[in-house]
């Protein structure tokens, strides 16, 4: 379909079609003349599309010059006679061709009997992928036409859109005749199935808009969406042209403009795809994305880099067209499906009705009379949840009237005041800012949330835009409040309910992020601007607090989670000093629990969720216990020797024989454990009889949902003991999380890795579990006949970022040893490789802790030299900094 305010003009210029023929008849092979004068349009059309000429010209005008091409080829056959036809059909038939679009043609023949076409016809086609065209085609009869039209949509689709290229137009004539639509597809079955269609399609992509490689065409608000409005509307308007929807009410200028806008962005994007990608490619892969950018001339700033600013571009106007998609398929569905339906009306307020269970403005002057009407819907919505939406009437009332909302109206105490309703509803409250955000209301009210929305970050880990993973995180927040949540989030369900304030978490839900992309922290930016929200809302001192609090440490708990060794007395005495308050701790757990699902729902895995789980419940003992009263050391090891050896006893297994191993092990051994934990490792060493082979216990979690699988190792410590049992590990296909390194007296290894597979979940199955010891075992029994560092391919999205690897190296005064933090790209193997520095440079591990987010590594490893002692020599230290980011850096 075409847009009003354009008229397609054909360059001349481009292609010189009186030369071409003459060329033509010279040549001994139409073959080379054809090739030649292909490849000369397609390196004008590009050289015009870097010079930034109208897309709309390059598009329309490859299709024009295409038809006279084809034409001529289809000249230089010899038809039998004139019951055959060329059509153009699809996107080609709508006169819109990229340059490596397919090139949809359609033979048409009058009768069904195509023999007397056959030769010809193979010669034409055979022809035209000689000449390097990629056509798709169809040849079909009159009749087919009609019988495949009539039991499928996509062939009525395609078959509505064709233009003749070279025969007798009576057959175009006669072909549309027999497609009478009211007999085949009545409007209202054309209508739902070409919405079934769309629903079918956007579920491939998540219903989201927000994908770090979208699909430009397919994707919601891609350019199916724009096709599916203009399929609709020709169907039901029986017109070409999107001027005529504005002309007949059921799309208005600002309407068209964004449909206008978006489809010359979009088309500017697939030009530039084809471009570069030199095929067709729809997909904006990373690959791209970079490219595209410096081509549209964006630049990196300080802020933001060209990428993550033309990706925003693209969110921006995809989403607005999946808006202006949704309004309008529901004024289609109002007009064509239910227009004859009489729909119940019911009266909520003197401005709002709802009809047919849709919420509608009871007058048109509505929101310039009542502005305050434009948070007052969204309230109603909350405080009724049998309305199913909003009227499409009523959605272009409120995106007509949104710019209404201007620092007065912010300022306005009334209006203030039904913000704050909204948020103190018993509803669905993420589901009505959801609404807000899809009709511009959000960004309006809170303009700072507004600058946020399509902000993308351009890395693996952050998988939506600020805005799209702020709303998925409301979202979770309440579905944490329903009864099926125990089943994978057991402690937030839990501690849902008991929260005070529901309203302040969907405050700091709402401003925990907002202050990515303006520069500096972006968790003291939020907290700055939460402190300004809830003091104009008029909280309480206590609230404000609580809710800067929670913004500003948003990240704490899964850092410290993530980052410190949470088996520590100091560590969980630290955590409780900073949070001070269990209900600090308790929006803090389940803000953390949405915010990490919310941000790539691969993070959250059974292994993380045991963490921060152990996290919580040990800060709140501590808590309980009072700041003032950590627990002694010495107490600590005493009472978990004590529940250890009731449980060996309980097991048959005497002190006789527990005591002098227990002896040999050293008190910090009884602080990384837990009771049980040295129960399980003391009968698996004792039972052990094979002295010459390591001893590998691997213990599935009980719990279907949390833990990792653990793996215990017990064999006489050599220095390569665990970069050999990374690289073991990585030949299983398994990803260490979590590993404590532990030496007797005696020289005997105590290491303790917890494990997930390439799913990111635990090993349960019995044969795999014995599979992985039979391996360890036989890899670890002479660790210095060094396993086989895997090579395996880096994964393509990987090879796209590159993530400058750095070292931090500090002191952990308090258990004698240097933490060193690794940031650095992700890659096979990478583990077993620090393993092996650690090696070369005599570098004893204590303890790890291992974090894959998206296309890096952030792993924290506790460590000493070879004579237990920490690493402060500064040349030692820039030594293993050196060799690190000389081995890791690639």
């Amino acid at each position: 379909m075409l847009l009003h305010h354009y008229r397609f003009v054909p360059d001349t210029t481009l292609l010189d079609l009186d030369t071409f023929r003459a060329e033509l008849a010279g040549s001994r092979s139409p073959v080379a003349p054809f090739k030649a004068a292909l490849e000369s349009l397609q390196e004008r059309l590009d050289a015009r599309f870097r010079a930034g000429a109208d897309i709309r010209d390059l598009v329309r005008g490859r299709a024009w010059h295409l038809d006279r091409l084809l034409a001529i080829a289809w000249e230089q056959h010899a038809w039998p006679d004139d019951g055959i036809a060329l059509l153009a059909v699809g996107g080609f038939g709508r006169g819109e061709l990229h340059p490596h679009s397919d090139i949809d043609l359609m033979v048409l023949l009058e009768d069904e009997d195509d023999r007397p076409y056959r030769e010809p016809l193979t010669e034409f086609i055979t022809f035209l992928w000689d000449i390097g065209l990629e056509i798709g085609h169809s040849v079909r009869s009159l009749a087919d036409c009609e019988r495949e039209a009539e039991a499928d949509v996509t062939v009525m689709t395609n078959l509505l859109e064709t233009r003749l290229i070279k025969g007798p137009g009576r057959l175009r004539d006669a072909m549309r005749e027999r497609l009478d639509t009211e007999r085949l597809w009545p409007a209202d079955r054309f209508f739902a199935a070409k919405r079934d269609e769309q629903i079918a399609r956007h579920q491939r992509y998540n219903n989201s808009e927000y994908h770090l490689e979208p699909n430009i065409k397919s994707s919601p608000g891609g350019l199916r969406d724009i096709q599916m409005i203009g399929w609709v509307a020709k169907r039901h308007f029986a017109t070409e042209y999107y001027a005529d929807i504005v002309a007949k009410g059921f799309m208005n200028d600002a309407e068209l403009r964004i449909v206008s806008q978006g489809q010359a962005f979009l088309w500017q994007v697939r030009y530039a795809l084809h471009m570069l990608a030199g095929r067709a490619e729809d997909r904006l892969l990373f690959d791209h994305q970079r490219r595209i950018a410096e081509l549209f001339g964006f630049k990196d700033t300080a802020e933001r880099l060209a990428v993550e600013q033309f990706m925003k571009r693209y969110y921006r106007h995809v989403t607005a067209l999946a808006g202006l998609n949704d309004m309008l398929l529901q004024h289609f569905d109002e007009v064509i499906l239910r227009g004859e339906q009489s729909l119940a009306t019911v009266t909520l307020n003197a401005r709002f009705e709802t009809r047919g269970g849709y919420i509608q403005a009871r007058s048109r002057s509505l929101f310039r009379e009542h502005p305050e009407a434009l948070l007052e819907l969204f309230l109603l919505m909350a405080e009724h949840p049998e309305i199913e939406g909003v009227r499409a009437d009523t959605i272009r009332l409120i995106r007509d009237h949104r710019h209404l909302i201007d620092d007065s109206y912010r300022d306005d105490p009334e209006h203030q005041r039904l913000f704050m309703a909204l948020l103190r509803s018993s509803g669905n409250v993420p589901r009505q800012l959801r609404r807000m955000n899809r009709y511009g209301i959000l960004g309006k009210y809170l303009p700072d949330f507004g600058r946020a929305v399509g902000l993308m970050q351009h890395d693996l880990f952050h998988l939506y835009t600020v805005d799209a993973h702020t709303l998925k995180l409301l979202k979770l927040l309440h579905r944490f409040r329903k009864p099926d949540a125990r089943t994978n989030f057991a402690v937030a369900a839990e501690l849902m309910p008991r929260l005070p304030r529901l309203d302040v978490l969907w405050i700091v839900g709402l401003f925990h992020d907002i202050g990515k992309g303006r520069g500096g922290d972006h968790s003291i930016i939020g907290a700055r601007d939460v402190e300004a929200f809830c003091q104009r809302h008029r909280l309480s001192t206590h609230d404000t607090r609580l809710a800067s609090w929670l913004v500003e440490h948003h990240l704490l708990m899964s850092m410290t989670a993530q980052k410190r060794d949470i088996t520590d007395p100091d560590v969980i005495r630290d955590f409780a000093l900073k949070v001070q308050n269990e209900t600090r701790l308790d929006y803090l757990y389940v803000l953390t629990v949405a915010d990490i699902n919310a941000t790539n729902p691969s993070l959250w895995n059974g292994w993380r969720a045991t963490l921060l789980r152990q996290l919580h419940a040990e800060t709140k003992r501590a808590l309980r216990r009072g700041l003032h009263n950590p627990p002694d050391r010495d107490d600590w090891v005493r009472e978990t020797r004590g529940e250890a050896r009731a449980l060996l006893h309980d097991a048959g297994i005497d002190d006789v024989d527990i005591d002098p191993l227990w002896d040999s092990l050293g008190e910090d051994y009884f602080l990384q454990y837990a009771p049980a934990e040295i129960s399980w490792q003391t009968r698996g060493i004792l039972a052990h009889r094979e002295a010459h082979l390591p001893l590998v216990l691997i213990s599935a979690p009980e719990d279907t949902a949390e833990g990792g699988t653990q793996v215990f190792i017990h064999t006489r410590s050599v220095d390569d003991l665990f970069a050999a049992t990374a690289a073991a590990m990585e030949q299983l296909g398994l990803s260490i999380h979590d590993a404590r390194i532990a030496t007797s007296r005696n020289d005997w290894t105590l290491n303790t890795f917890i494990v997930l597979d390439n799913q990111h979940q635990a090993i349960r199955d019995g044969e795999r579990i014995e599979e992985m010891r039979r391996h360890l075992v036989e890899e670890l029994d002479d660790p210095d006949d060094y396993p086989r560092i895997v090579t395996r391919h880096t994964p393509r999205k990987l090879k796209h970022f590159k993530v400058p690897t750095s070292v931090l190296i500090e002191q952990d005064p308090a258990n004698e040893r240097t933490l060193l933090e690794l940031t650095a790209p992700d890659r096979p193997g990478l583990l077993a490789r620090v393993g092996r520095i650690f090696m070369e440079q005599d570098i004893a591990l204590s303890a790890a802790k291992i974090a894959t987010l998206g296309e890096r590594v952030e792993d924290v490893f506790f460590i000493t030299t070879k004579a237990g002692e920490p690493l402060t020599n500064p040349e030692r230290q820039n030594q293993l900094r050196e060799r690190l980011i000389e081995v890791l850096d690639v």
